[in-house]
């Protein structure tokens, strides 16, 4: 298989110097049809981060800055009322783009985050009783504060769900850091990005991801990982079958992303830290933050091969 994401995968590291990990999970989460959420300290690149993608997709994108006092229909739209028909007519909110860009969606209020719901699962939003198709392709990539910042309110684990992934930035290494120091300005290159597809092309794309064969093996090795969460009592809860379709979604795409035909053990391995860390909590965690230590319990105690 000719690796397809490549060019995505070049233009998007021109940006996000250094984080070439970090921009091959978010191209394989949007490969396999979900959604992302980025989260981290201000100033680490987020927005930066989710710009890149909109612009490299090529697609229709909206940016809403969540606020304390946003409400859901400043997301979803409203209907008004029109005096020359005498009837009420839908007016599309910001929601209605193929790539919708929550920033710092945690500082809006629960009733806010929940408007996002629907629409991330379904791909429609309802209003006073009548259905809207969203546009299609349609992505959420939300960036969020971490819970301990000033003013924001911790997603809920129905909506946490809803994000086939969630991944973190982090620090730049020395000789990033220097060039930022220099004067390297990302938003400037940002300004000059081009698009490299656009929304017939990712369709092909996230086509060939769902070809890219699962052998029995490796859903061997992803149900032992499953059966581990669900059976140790080192966990609060184990990952849900939902969760289960994620792993195998998301190592697809990952596969695909490395110009490989087939998914391997280490595929699962690259992708369930940010598939399964914000759906996990330890049975004595009561922050819910034990996410990253309990994949790596994971990691280390499921054996690729089971042992007899």
């Amino acid at each position: 298989m000719s690796n397809s994401a490549s060019p995505l995968i070049k233009a998007l590291s021109n940006i996000l110097l250094g984080k070439e990990e970090q921009v091959k999970l978010a191209l394989a989460c949007l490969l396999a049809k979900g959604h992302l959420l980025v989260e981290d300290l201000p100033g680490m690149g987020k927005t930066t981060l989710s710009h890149a993608l909109a612009r490299v997709l090529g697609l229709e994108y909206q940016r809403i800055q969540f606020t304390s006092d946003l409400l859901p229909a400043d997301i979803l739209g409203t209907s008004i009322f029109n005096q020359t028909s005498a009837t009420f007519e839908f007016r599309s909110g910001p929601i209605f783009s193929q790539v919708l860009l929550a920033d710092e969606i945690n500082r809006a209020t629960p009733k806010t985050q929940g408007a996002l719901l629907e629409a991330m699962e379904e791909r429609q939003v309802t209003i006073d009783g009548a259905t809207y198709p969203l546009p299609q392709p349609f992505f959420v990539i939300a960036t969020q504060n971490p819970t301990t910042q000033m003013g924001t309110y911790p997603l809920p684990e129905s909506q946490l769900d809803r994000f086939l992934m969630r991944i973190s930035l982090g620090y730049p290494d020395p000789t990033v850091e220097r060039k930022l120091l220099k004067g390297f300005n990302p938003r400037q290159d940002l300004e000059k990005l081009t698009p490299s597809t656009n929304g017939e092309k990712l369709a092909e794309l996230q086509d060939q991801v769902t070809k890219v064969f699962v052998s029995d093996a490796l859903l061997d090795y992803v149900q032992r990982i499953l059966a581990f969460t669900r059976q140790s009592n080192q966990f609060s809860f184990g990952l849900s079958p939902r969760a289960g379709m994620a792993l195998v979604k998301s190592a697809q795409a990952y596969a695909f992303v490395a110009g490989r035909e087939h998914v391997i053990p280490e595929d699962v391995q690259a992708i369930l830290p940010s598939v399964a860390e914000h759906r996990l909590a330890g049975s004595r965690d009561i922050t819910g933050h034990e996410g990253q230590r309990l994949v790596d319990t994971v990691l280390k105690q499921v054996d690729v091969i089971p042992s007899r």
